[in-house]
Parts: structure tokens; sequence; C-alpha cells
């Protein structure tokens, strides 16, 4: 979607955003193949984050654009001085509601179908009956399925996921109840906001420390910056299903959590990559 930053109460920038956005464009800032497989308004918000993923170097035969449709807008209120953030679908200047998300239908599924048989890595952050399909395909070409949700939603469908999922990584603040004693095949990645994360592998159980902020401007995009730099490890090791464990995912953790503490010293939730560049970026995934 269409991240709108408004610094204590101005209007201050707007990029592309949501989770999958942020995850997919800043990996393919770090020149990994990325297709993103959507649908987007014929409009102008469409046109920018088309933009901006080309800019990045992704794929994106794969977006489908609608005359009937309006491409998904989000708020986010940051007070600079706290650091904190929250996000509306309602615009800050008018009041009116601002469009939201359309997942992808039969059609998008079915045109993307080569593709998703053959990718390394699916991530999803949200369900539909098309999107399940996508990642049921993914699973079944050898992908390692990455989801991560922030609500259940549709109890089905999310039980559907959980059996697909190589790796759920979710905010103990919104699912660490539910998810307690669901997702026993995968991987969990549970995070704890400014305390640290757990992975969760069977009976095991490895906590990270978060790593310090130098400074704290804007906590947004922390949890998706940890995701791109565990996605990033996972196509760098080349590892299959069988050889995943949550010992060895760590490293990508670590990696992922460097990344979220420099983030927080940028408004935006990719502030980072639009300060610093991708091979700063890409030192501080390296960095021991």
């Amino acid at each position: 979607m269409l991240d709108r930053l408004y610094q204590d109460g101005r209007f201050s920038d707007e990029s592309l955003g949501g989770s999958c956005g942020n995850v997919l464009v800043s990996l393919a800032m770090l020149h990994r193949a990325v297709a993103p497989v959507l649908r987007l308004g014929l409009d102008l918000e469409g046109d920018r984050l088309i933009t901006e993923f080309c800019e990045a170097g992704a794929i994106v035969s794969h977006i489908h654009r609608s005359p009937n449709l309006r491409s998904p807008v989000l708020a986010e209120k940051l007070d600079t001085a706290s650091g904190v953030h929250r996000f509306s679908f309602k615009c800050p200047e008018t009041d009116a509601d601002l469009p939201r998300y359309e997942p992808i239908g039969e059609p998008e599924l079915t045109e993307a179908l080569p593709l998703l048989e053959e990718c390394a890595i699916f991530y999803a952050d949200r369900l539909s009956e098309s999107i399940l399909e996508a990642m049921r395909t993914a699973r079944a070409g050898g992908a390692i399925v990455f989801f991560e949700p922030s609500e259940i939603g549709d109890s089905t469908l999310f039980e559907h996921a959980l059996a697909l999922a190589t790796i759920v990584k979710y905010s103990s603040d919104r699912l660490d109840d539910e998810l307690e004693e669901m997702a026993a095949n995968c991987i969990k990645i549970v995070t704890h906001g400014s305390s640290g994360l757990e992975v969760r592998d069977g009976s095991s159980k490895i906590w990270c420390n978060a790593i310090n902020a130098s400074e704290v401007r804007d906590t947004c995009g922390s949890g998706d910056m940890v995701s791109v730099g565990i996605i990033d490890w996972l196509l760098t090791e080349e590892l299959s299903l069988g050889e995943l464990n949550g010992q060895e995912l760590i490293a990508g953790v670590v990696a992922g959590q460097r990344l979220a503490a420099a983030n927080c010293a940028y408004a935006g939730a990719r502030g980072l990559f639009k300060h610093r560049g991708a091979s700063y970026i890409r030192s501080l995934l390296h960095a021991e």
C-alpha cells in the first residue's frame, strides 16, 4: 500500500509500504529477484507504487491493475519527540476513509502459477483463498513459506496456512496466546517489541535480545527489517526445507535485528534504505 507519513501533524512524505511491500522492495534493493503478485488500481497511487518497485529492481509483470479498484493507502502519524507512531485508515487532512487493500483473485493466481512453482521463498502477511492456493503451489515446488500474520481472520484459512508455513513470524502483543499450541510443525519467531524476540522450533526456545538503537526517531518498520534480514540470509545460505531449523536461523535473525536498530534513527518504515542505501545495508547484514 501507499504509506503517507505525517510528522507532528504535517504531511512529510509518501512511499510504498505495508509489511509485504516493505519486505519485498527492500529485498529488491538488495539485488534479490523479487516478483510481487498483487492487485492495484489504475490510479496515481498505483503509479507511485509500481514506480518504486521498478526503481528497486523488482519484477513488476505480475502486478495487475484495474480501473474499478483504488490502490490502498495508509496514514502513519509520527510524534518525532517520542518516536511513537500510529496508523489510520482515515485521511488526517480530510477525515475521509482511505482505500483498503484488496487481495489477488483467481485470474491473478492463474497467471502467476509458473512463477510460484519455481520460487525459492514465498512471503505473505495476509490471507485469501487465492493467496492460500499460491502458498500451497509454492510449497509444493519446494519453496520456504514465510508467513507473517497480524491477525487470525478466517480461522479455516489461517489453519491451512499454518500447515503450509515453514516460518511463522508474529507479535506477542497480537497473537501469542492464540498460537501457543498451534503451528507445531514450523519455526515460530515471536517478537516482543524493544525487548527482543524468541525463536521456537519444537521444544527448542532461543531468546535473542534486541540490539540497542543509537537513536530512536521512529520504530515503524522494525519488524519488517527483521524479516528482510532473515529472508536475505535464507537466500544466501540456500538451505533446503529439511536443513532449516531454529538454531540455524539465528544468524539471519540477528542480521535483521541490526537493520531494525539502525532503521529506528530515521522516519518512515524504510528510512534506513532511503538515507543510507543498499551498500550500507549490505554491510550491516554481514557485520559480525
